[in-house]
């Protein structure tokens, strides 16, 4: 499955620290699937940058109406 494939799979996430100073996201998927991730802040930092930009990028293909890739900057 690619990145940009439709799915039926339903999981719930769920983010939050360690007590060991770790930034988790914990991931349940339907089958009994249970996925800890853990990331020191400096990569959790990272991911929230690529949250971001896939949201923006996500936003401007909306208000393009779905037609194309997004424009980079």
């Amino acid at each position: 499955m690619g990145i940009d494939k439709q799915s039926d799979i339903a999981a719930n996430i769920q983010i939050g620290p360690t007590d060991l100073g770790m930034v988790r996201i914990y991931i349940e998927a339907e089958g009994g699937i249970e996925l800890p991730l853990d990331f020191d802040p400096e990569e959790a930092e990272e991911i929230a940058e690529e949250l971001r930009a896939a949201a923006e990028a996500a936003r401007q293909i909306a208000e393009d109406g779905g037609r194309g890739k997004p424009k980079r900057r």
